[in-house]
C-alpha cells in the first residue's frame, strides 16, 4: 500500500531495500495502541496487529520502546516474536524471554525511590484520584481523566518540586509526571544499547511524545558510532503531541492510522 507521504516513502527506501539488515523501532501508546483515560485499558487494534506481524517477520531487528514496563508493553502489543524496551530502555525484554533483563545501577534505587513516593503519595493526591503506577525505579503520577485535571496537575506540580530539591529527576509527558533517579534513563539510551550489538543498515523509529525525541538522538548517535547507516525519525501528529517532536522528525504520520499504513508499507 503506497504512503501518502511522498517524501515518507522515499525516507523508508533503504529498510525496504534491506530488510534483513534493518530495524523497525515503535513506540506503544499513541502510536501502535491508541490513547485511553484508563491506561490498563490500552490495546492494539488487530488491523495494527497483523501489518506488525509480517513486519517482525520480514526485518532484522524489530522492537517496542516503551515508558511502561516491558511486560506491559508486551501485554497490549501481544507479540512474543520481538523485542521489547520498557521503563524508557531500562530493561529489556528479548523475544521469547519470560523474564525482562533489568539495569543495575536503576536498581539501586529503586527502595529510595520508593520510600520517597509513599510519602509524596498523600491524602490530596489520592482525593484528586491521580494514580500511582509503581514501576519499581520510577515513580509515576497520572492524572488523566480525573475529575479535576487542573487541581491535580497543580498538586502534582508540587510534588515535582519536592521530588527536584531532594535530587530526583522529574520527567513530564503527556498527562504524567514520572520521578527518576539521577541516572541517564531515556529511550535514546536504550535503542543504542539494542542496536549497538550488530550493525543496520538502516533505522526507523516511531514516536509522538517527549520521550521519544531522545530516542530520534538515540538514532543520530547510532549513526555516528557507524552503527546504522541511515536513520529515519517518524513522529505522530496528536492533538497533544510536543512541537519539538515536529522539528525533529524527517517526517510526521497521522495518529495510530497513520503509523498502521507505515507498518503496511514497509512491506510493500
Amino acid at each position: 500500500m503506497p504512503l501518502q507521504d511522498a517524501a515518507l516513502e522515499a525516507l523508508i527506501e533503504p529498510l525496504l531495500r534491506d530488510p534483513e539488515r534493518s530495524a523497525v523501532l515503535l513506540d506503544v501508546d499513541g502510536v501502535l495502541a491508541p490513547i485511553v483515560a484508563q491506561p490498563d485499558d490500552a490495546h492494539m487494534p488487530e488491523t495494527t496487529r497483523r501489518p506488525l506481524i509480517e513486519v517482525a517477520r520480514r526485518y532484522r531487528t524489530v522492537a517496542c520502546v516503551s515508558g511502561r514496563r516491558a511486560s506491559d508493553a508486551r501485554r497490549i502489543v501481544s507479540l512474543g516474536s520481538i523485542a521489547y524496551l520498557g521503563n524508557h530502555g531500562s530493561e529489556v525484554l528479548r523475544p521469547g524471554a519470560t523474564a525482562p533483563v533489568l539495569d543495575r545501577e536503576l536498581q539501586a534505587w529503586t527502595r529510595r525511590v520508593q520510600a520517597f513516593m509513599h510519602d509524596a503519595y498523600d491524602e490530596e493526591l489520592k482525593r484528586l484520584r491521580v494514580r500511582l503506577e509503581d514501576k519499581e525505579a520510577i515513580a509515576a503520577l497520572h492524572w488523566r481523566g480525573v475529575p479535576d485535571e487542573e487541581g491535580a496537575e497543580e498538586a502534582i506540580r508540587a510534588v515535582a518540586d519536592r521530588a527536584e530539591a531532594s535530587g530526583y529527576k522529574t520527567h513530564w509527558g503527556r498527562k504524567v509526571l514520572e520521578i527518576r533517579p539521577p541516572v541517564r534513563i531515556d529511550k535514546g539510551a536504550g535503542i543504542v544499547s539494542l542496536l549497538r550489538e550488530h550493525d543496520h543498515v538502516a533505522a526507523i523509529y516511531v514516536g509522538d511524545d517527549h520521550t521519544d525525541l531522545d530516542a530520534f538522538r538515540g538514532l543520530t548517535e547510532l549513526v555516528e558510532l557507524g552503527r546504522v547507516g541511515k536513520a529515519v525519525r517518524v513522529g505522530v501528529r496528536s492533538d497533544e503531541g510536543p512541537e519539538e517532536l515536529e522539528q525533529e522528525a524527517d517526517a510526521m504520520v497521522e495518529g495510530t492510522e497513520g503509523v498502521r499504513e507505515l507498518l503496511r508499507a514497509l512491506l510493500a
